[in-house]
């Protein structure tokens, strides 16, 4: 009896214009690209908006109204919620009609989108906890399921999430870190007492999130009726199938002309025809399935790339070098008690910034130059590190403003 739990990451990062350095000491607005570029944010928002998240929520909702059994998950980035708070509230309206219905969980996640539990514990728990506050406020939910920034997962943070009371945590089901082991059972991290790691099935959620349009594959056309064949064919071999992925997947890495929302209108009818399937929310899993056995991921593990890890993100010298110079500034940024300039800080963490250094290719190349706003990595770099030197005078400037008044 394998369960569906339908997965979906929505984030949007707050892009770095391209700041020149005689911009350093003048300009303080690192993320409002007035043109019409594919770095002004506002503009990224309304096309994904229109081509993803509108039509995707108004299908879900019209399928959890015709299917009672069917139910969601969802995980929103902070600066994501904040975007469209101020631009496009009806896109958060949309969000909440589908979570009014009782079937839609919402995880827990940092408020940035940032790397900030293996840079700074203690800012990584600051965002953490902004980031419940806002699903708070916004839904008036309590997450009980957490979800790194990209998935990236080890033991330790296991650790941290059942010190702090979460039922369960998300990780890619890597077969390097399985071993004979199966992504469709629920697990114990090693060294945790309650909480329960649930494995994201990668081969069919990619199956979707990246094959779906790709006409080399020997799969396609994947139809909705062969893709429930394959789940059903895990009866028996494991309780859960986790199709974990971004929500930009439906309309957006996936088009319309492809007929992504035509295979999810009609998966879950396809899904239930047999009796012995069902769909679930994380919490419910966790619920009704047993800890099989405990897993052991000493090293960290993400859902990117060939790797797996966060070489994507911090792979070479100009990533660790951006990096390490915004975590450095963490103790005079606080110093400052200046709530724009944290904000900022904390919105040069977003994990994009890093991402769009990247100058990985072979295998993963494609991946990197799709997701990429900028014309190069090094183009990615210079903006990043002009603002975030203005970033550091502006601190520098406010400090020597604090020790004068006192």
């Amino acid at each position: 009896m394998p369960s569906v739990c339908l997965y979906f990451h929505v984030h949007q990062p707050l892009r770095v214009k391209k700041y020149k350095v005689f911009d350093v000491g003048y300009d303080h607005e690192y993320f409002n690209d007035s043109s019409n570029s594919n770095l002004n944010n506002k503009k990224v928002l309304e096309k994904v908006s229109q081509k993803s998240y509108l039509p995707a929520n108004s299908l879900f909702l019209k399928l959890l109204k015709k299917y009672p059994q069917l139910k969601l998950n969802y995980s929103f980035s902070g600066v994501f919620l904040d975007q469209i708070r101020k631009h496009l509230p009806f896109i958060l309206t949309s969000f909440k009609k589908l979570i009014d219905t009782g079937r839609v969980e919402i995880l827990s996640e940092t408020y940035h989108h940032s790397l900030a539990f293996f840079y700074s514990k203690t800012e990584f728990e600051r965002q953490v906890n902004l980031h419940k506050t806002l699903v708070r406020k916004i839904f008036g939910l309590n997450p009980t399921v957490f979800r790194n920034t990209e998935l990236a997962y080890n033991n330790e943070l296991a650790k941290w999430a059942d010190d702090k009371g979460y039922k369960a945590i998300l990780a890619e089901g890597w077969d390097p870190i399985l071993g004979w082991k199966s992504a469709n059972f629920v697990y114990r991290p090693i060294g945790t007492k309650k909480i329960k790691l649930l494995l994201k099935n990668y081969r069919l959620s990619d199956d979707i999130a990246f094959r779906f349009s790709e006409k080399s594959w020997k799969d396609w056309p994947l139809t909705a009726e062969k893709f429930s064949q394959w789940i059903s064919a895990i009866n028996g071999n494991g309780h859960l199938v986790n199709l974990f992925m971004d929500y930009e997947t439906i309309g957006e890495h996936q088009w319309k002309e492809h007929g992504i929302f035509d295979f999810l209108e009609k998966l879950p009818e396809e899904i239930l025809k047999d009796p012995e399937n069902n769909f679930t929310t994380l919490t419910e899993a966790v619920q009704r399935f047993p800890a099989m056995d405990k897993l052991d991921v000493p090293h960290v593990l993400t859902w990117a790339d060939t790797e797996r890890d966060l070489s994507a993100w911090t792979g070479n010298a100009i990533q660790s070098s951006a990096i390490k110079f915004i975590y450095g500034l963490e103790k005079d940024i606080l110093a400052t008690e200046d709530i724009k300039l944290i904000k900022d800080w904390r919105n040069m963490q977003i994990s994009d910034h890093f991402y769009y250094m990247c100058t990985k290719w072979f295998a993963d190349g494609d991946v990197h130059k799709y997701f990429n706003p900028y014309d190069s990595p090094y183009e990615a770099f210079i903006s990043f590190m002009n603002a975030a030197n203005d970033l550091k005078l502006r601190v520098e400037t406010c400090l020597k403003k604090r020790k004068k008044k006192s």
